[in-house]
Formats: structure tokens, sequence, C-alpha cells
């Protein structure tokens, strides 16, 4: 199977429209927060676009959590020191958020890592919008959104998120595919008709190793979910598997594992 992105990539502009006061205002966002120097609060829900979680930025308007929602904010604070004078666009701010907010995640929802990456759910994290890291804002913000980059819509999410994998996860909250192969098929929740499960979550390498090359971590992805996949079905002489594996980009941010998928309707 072709690689698929890890993080989310859904390069799709976002529409501006100009407010009273003269200030390029995101369309539904809360010119309040477009250039806030305040650390987001922790526990705030919103309604998010994919054009959305494609910016570094989001000021999106804030709805109470008892209302529909597809985004709830569940870390944030002061970026590091070491970011003072960081670029805005500097790489190492994202390499620094997949770490932080991934780590945040599992904690957050009460999950290993297995879990949230087999999870429905995915997270996107922000930063002061360009104006206000100029004037020194250094903030970030992780949202745990109801989708992900193959979802076809983003799910209402509880009141909230915290705790909710803490138990065995409920199959709405778990990834199935439907089509051809999983990577390029409809990513929806597993109590969905479907074909493919995401089942089982397997590790290609060590926190120190050096990345061994796209083609070293496909052939040991497809070998080991061969055997995982297997496993989990219960050893059936017949059965279709696929694999999903990462780039070196997702390597250097700390990921070291691949996810295996069954073909099932179960």
């Amino acid at each position: 199977m072709r690689p698929a992105r890890f993080l989310l990539a859904l390069l799709l502009p976002l529409t501006l429209v100009v407010g009273c006061g003269g200030k390029d205002v995101p369309k539904g966002a809360d010119p309040d927060q477009v250039d806030s120097a305040k650390v987001p609060k922790v526990g705030a829900c919103r309604n998010l676009k994919r054009a959305d979680v494609a910016e570094p930025t989001n000021a999106g308007k804030l709805v109470p959590c008892t209302e529909p929602h597809d985004a709830e904010t569940y870390a944030a604070g002061k970026l590091p020191a070491t970011f003072k004078d960081a670029d805005y666009h500097d790489q190492a701010l994202d390499t620094w958020a997949y770490r932080t907010c991934g780590d945040a995640l599992s904690e957050h929802l009460g999950a290993t890592d297995s879990v949230v990456m087999r999870a429905i759910l995915s997270w996107v994290w922000f930063r002061p919008s360009e104006k206000a890291w100029g004037d020194g804002a250094r903030w970030y913000r992780c949202d745990v959104v109801g989708g992900g980059a193959g979802s076809r819509q983003y799910l209402d999410l509880p009141t909230t998120t915290k705790g909710l994998m803490a138990e065995k996860p409920d199959d709405h909250w778990m990834t199935c595919a439907r089509g051809a192969d999983p990577d390029h098929g409809t990513k929806l929740p597993c109590s969905m008709p479907h074909g493919w499960r995401a089942v089982t979550v397997i590790k290609v390498g060590e926190p120190a190793d050096a990345y061994p090359g796209d083609a070293a971590v496909q052939k040991k992805s497809k070998d080991f979910c061969a055997s995982s996949v297997a496993a989990w079905l219960g050893y059936p002489t017949d059965y279709d598997y696929a694999y999903t594996w990462f780039h070196e980009a997702e390597w250097k941010a700390g990921n070291r594992r691949s996810v295996c998928w069954a073909k099932t309707t179960q």
C-alpha cells in the first residue's frame, strides 16, 4: 500500500472578510481571538472545517460544549523559551507540537498510543496569528477533532472527551474504512458498515534509531502486519490485510509505528 501522512495536510484556502474596524477577520472567527496573545482555554469547544485545520492559527468562535461541536481544546500553554526568536513557520515548532500534542492526547483520552492511532479522532495544533507572533505572543493550542484526513465529515464530540477511551473504546470512536483499500477508501466509525478495520499497531523502530529509509519501513510494516492481523483474526487460512506506514518526517517527529488493517465487516 502507498504511505499515508500522519499529520493533517488539508491544504485549502481560508476565506477572509473585512470587519468594520478594517481588520482582516477569518470567516466565522471571533475578532477578539484573531490576534490574541492570551493562552487559549483548555476545555473550550468549537466547530472546525477542513480549511481551518490547514491553517497555523485559528480564532474560531467558541460554542457551549453542551451544543453540537467537533473540536475540543485539550491542551494549551506557553511555548518553550527556545522558540522566543523562532521563525513563525519554523519546522521545529511542528516537531515539538507533534510530540507534545500527541502525548497529551493519549493522556487526555485515557488510552494507549495504539488505541489513539486507531481512533477516528485526530488532533491539530495552532499558534498565535503572525501579527501576534511578531508582537511576542508564544502560545500553543491542541484540539482533538472528530475525524481525520480521510474522514468524509467530522463527528460531533461528547460534552467532554476527557477519559473517553479509558475503558474499552466504543466502535463509534474507532477507525474503519470502505473501499478497495483503507488508505484510499473512506474513513468512518466502525459502528457503520465497513470493509476494513484498523486492528493493531506495530512498532517498526526504537526511539534512538535513525530513519532506515522508505523501503525498509514498508517491508517491516508489511511483514509485521501480516502476522499481527493473522493473530487478530484467529489465524485463518485465508485473509486479506493492509498496512499504513509513515515517512521520514513523521519518524523525525517521533513516530515509530505503523497501523495494521484487517479486511472484515466485523
